[in-house]
């Protein structure tokens, strides 16, 4: 299937909440990667969300180039010819832009997808990532309202953060303390200012003691019902039930139950990047350590092309990271859930 449409977009997220499940989003970084999370989707039989951060487009650009637009661009026009031959449908999402990268990320993409839009063609990407926990509230949701406008011309969808994310993502640091706790109030206020979709379609990342990075189960402390707390606010105040369309970040270490809550809770999309990049890793070091001989050139031999030729290894690390897409795909209820 190709790459979403807008309409398909909004269709599967629309699914997601009332069927109650989440779409795993994960990152990505090359396109072996890439074909590694098409693959997890269409083994799960599941749609997904796959997504590239602002690190992650800088290396798509090519390591000394380090152009997140060029990156961005590259990979969303790979990503729509291969795509098309998965049977699942994928939309195309910019994770986790701060402010001092707006201008060399999402709004350049954004302004690329206003003008293929008005060409009569489907924007780049369906969705973009505005990462606004690092400034204060009212300045987070005024830029949040000036890009949900271009995003409503653009036919995307735009995806805000409200609290803080603790731990690191691509330099983007985040305390560990009571600010990863995002109050009814900040809800409240997040609707008062973005609506509740008449301005334009948008997810929100609340923060309910979300970590970024790799933990042992029980050491996040995590809140679902900070989730509950904020829907059930605005739900009360606007006549709406489950108003907010959810977002999870820094879900490694998370149980099985919490991540069950907070999608009962509205959580439609959860990211999914440190543990997919171990499963990828993994199987490369294994055939390294079981090839160590053939892989170099050992004592003045020769090696083994096979064992050095990346395909031999690139093989193994695409199944074990589709592996781990499946088991997201599970984890979340999205499996066996496309759309018909």
């Amino acid at each position: 299937m190709p790459i979403a449409t807008p309409e398909v977009y909004t269709q599967m997220l629309g699914h997601a909440k009332a069927q109650g499940f989440a779409y795993p989003a994960i990152n990505v970084t090359s396109s072996q990667t890439l074909h590694a999370a098409l693959r997890g989707f269409a083994e799960a039989e599941s749609d997904g969300i796959i997504q590239i951060s602002t690190g992650g487009a800088e290396f798509l650009s090519g390591a000394t180039i380090k152009d997140m637009v060029t990156g961005s661009v590259a990979f969303a026009e790979f990503a729509r010819i291969v795509a098309d031959k998965y049977p699942v449908n994928v939309a195309l999402h910019t994770d986790h832009c701060p402010k001092d990268k707006l201008d060399g990320f999402v709004r350049p993409l954004l302004e690329i997808s206003k003008e293929r839009v008005a060409k009569g063609q489907e924007p780049l990407f369906q969705s973009h990532m505005w990462d606004g926990s690092a400034v204060e509230l009212e300045e987070n949701l005024r830029i949040a309202d000036e890009l949900l406008a271009k995003s409503k011309e653009a036919r995307t969808i735009l995806e805000i953060e409200v609290g803080v994310v603790g731990g690191e993502e691509d330099g983007i640091v985040g305390e560990i303390n009571e600010k990863l706790y995002t109050t009814p109030e900040d809800a409240l206020r997040t609707a008062e200012v973005l609506g509740l979709g008449e301005k334009g379609y948008y997810m929100t990342a609340l923060t309910f003691g979300n970590v970024h990075g790799s933990y042992k189960p029980g050491y996040v402390k995590l809140r679902p019902e900070v989730l509950q707390a904020a829907q059930q606010a605005v739900g009360e105040k606007y006549g709406r039930t489950k108003p907010f369309d959810f977002v999870f970040h820094g879900g490694s270490g998370s149980t099985t139950e919490e991540i069950h809550a907070a999608i009962d809770y509205g959580v439609v999309k959860m990211n999914i990047d440190t543990d997919t990049q171990y499963a990828f890793t993994r199987p490369i070091v294994d055939h390294v350590m079981k090839n160590y001989d053939g892989v170099l050139k050992i004592d003045g031999e020769i090696g083994s092309k096979k064992a050095y030729d990346p395909r031999s290894y690139g093989k193994a690390a695409e199944a074990g990271m589709a592996a781990r897409v499946v088991e997201g795909c599970q984890h979340l209820k999205s499996a066996g859930n496309k759309l018909k």
